[in-house]
């Protein structure tokens, strides 16, 4: 069976995560019901990563069989039109061989995670960022945060609800800018690393605002780490500003798509 893979972009809140659930709505469920309006049978997708319930996308990254080839600008077309009004979206897609895996061919997940900082509530960005009121000390945050770069148990934060085989995880990259954006000043942080434990990056943020704001010093998210207990950990932040931003493949699955865009005049 023909497989693809499909890049997709997604608003969490309305969800309770990527994974299917019998009783609740999902990014894999909406997907996966979109499929079968396409070819009538049950759909199973994987994807690179299962974000929880309120965390967005920019570039999930998932793959599909189907029993029809298709061109793959003529699928991502037709699976957005039954997947609308659902806030998911396939941003491109490509044809990949019968054992390339969204998961497993994965080499890096990298999250992006915005930070709102300013007195007035939030309007057009609710939802969509995670609003604190006072200013944080990013220097003091950065310090915070190059106690957990490298390989490290991170227990102190992982949820004590993780499925993963071991809580031993090496993190790449944890960045921290502060940016002047349209809605005031965001605190960002970018996240990278081959795996994530459960609500490791949302751990990470909770933590480090403490820091920012003070009530933390950059010294105590060592000693946090070193303890390897979850009661260690600083308030783990809100999902609703948490991104998974970008999968990184050995060869980008969607570098050559545009090439296999039909022309206005080509039939479905």
């Amino acid at each position: 069976m023909p497989r693809y893979a499909l890049k997709i972009e997604y608003h969490g809140q309305p969800y309770s995560g990527w994974q299917r659930q019998n009783d609740r709505p999902s990014i894999q469920g909406e997907i996966e019901a979109a499929l079968a309006k396409l070819e009538p049978r049950a759909h199973t997708i994987s994807a690179a990563g299962r974000t929880d319930a309120g965390v967005h996308a920019l570039a999930q990254v998932a793959h599909c069989e189907l029993e029809k080839v298709w061109n793959p600008f003529r699928l991502s077309e037709a699976l957005n039109f039954h997947l609308k009004p659902a806030p998911v979206s396939i941003i491109d897609c490509a044809a990949v061989d019968d054992d390339w895996h969204a998961r497993f061919t994965a080499l890096e997940r990298q999250y992006f995670f915005r930070l709102l900082v300013r007195r007035a509530p939030c309007g057009h960005q609710a939802g969509l960022v995670w609003q604190v009121q006072n200013p944080l000390d990013i220097d003091a945050m950065r310090e915070g945060a190059a106690h957990l770069i490298g390989r490290h148990d991170f227990t102190t934060f992982r949820s004590s609800i993780c499925q993963a085989k071991s809580p031993v995880k090496n993190l790449d990259v944890l960045d921290i800018e502060q940016v002047q954006t349209r809605w005031g000043t965001e605190v960002q942080f970018h996240v990278h690393a081959r795996s994530f434990l459960h609500n490791q990056v949302r751990s990470f943020v909770g933590t480090l605002e403490r820091v920012g704001a003070g009530t933390w010093s950059p010294d105590r998210v060592k000693e946090a780490l070193e303890a390897r207990a979850r009661d260690a950990c600083g308030p783990v932040s809100p999902p609703r500003g948490l991104y998974l931003e970008h999968v990184v493949y050995p060869t980008d699955p969607f570098a050559d798509s545009k090439a296999t865009e039909p022309t206005p005049n080509e039939a479905v």
